[in-house]
């Protein structure tokens, strides 16, 4: 599977950003308004809000700092960063459970009162119906990783595989054991499913 011409051509985009960037620091400034984004409403999803900002900052900070080392051969700066970010979210593991296993027995959190709030809750994790809450918890943390990079990140399988160091095929297989494991603990009257 290919990637689609205009992501193919960011891809480019950014790695020359990057590369320029090591003369130029505020070349990188351009990365970051591109994809802090996305990056956040990943992180959002995972820990909240209140995690997010520090873990967000820590990726991009982390990113900046090993500018130097990127290697396009490896992959583009967008799987890059989401695999930057995934690896401060392990430090944080017991505070995804444990948010999870809170949203499970609480339920979602309204809405809260900002535009910005409003749009980046409807695309986290904090929307989850507490059945989804707990199914999650109950993932092993590959298969979090790979579900939650998929349906917040939206990532393709081979930028998965690229973020986890993981061969392309274990994305699916991942991916499908938490599916079956998702739909299995979710309560459904047989007329819709995840």
């Amino acid at each position: 599977m290919t990637a689609p011409p205009e992501l193919s051509t960011r891809g480019k985009d950014d790695a020359s950003l990057l590369a320029a960037s090591l003369q130029d620091g505020e070349k990188f400034t351009a990365l970051y308004d591109r994809y802090f984004p996305a990056v956040y409403r990943y992180v959002a999803g995972r820990l909240g809000r209140e995690a997010a900002d520090d873990v967000v900052a820590e990726t991009f900070l982390a990113a900046f700092r090993r500018r130097a080392t990127f290697d396009p051969a490896r992959g583009a700066v967008r799987p890059w960063l989401y695999g930057i970010a995934t690896n401060l979210i392990a430090q944080h593991r017991r505070t995804e459970t444990r948010r999870y296993q809170a949203l499970a027995r609480l339920g979602a959190e309204p809405d809260p009162a900002g535009h910005e709030d409003r749009v980046a809750t409807s695309v986290t994790a904090e929307r989850l119906q507490p059945h989804l809450a707990r199914a999650l918890a109950g993932l092993s943390r590959k298969e979090r990783d790979v579900v939650l990079l998929k349906a917040l990140g939206q990532l393709s399988h081979e930028e998965i595989a690229a973020v986890l160091g993981i061969p392309y095929g274990t994305v699916g297989s991942r991916l499908n054991r938490a599916r079956r494991r998702l739909r299995a603990d979710l309560p459904f009257d047989g007329t819709e499913g995840p």
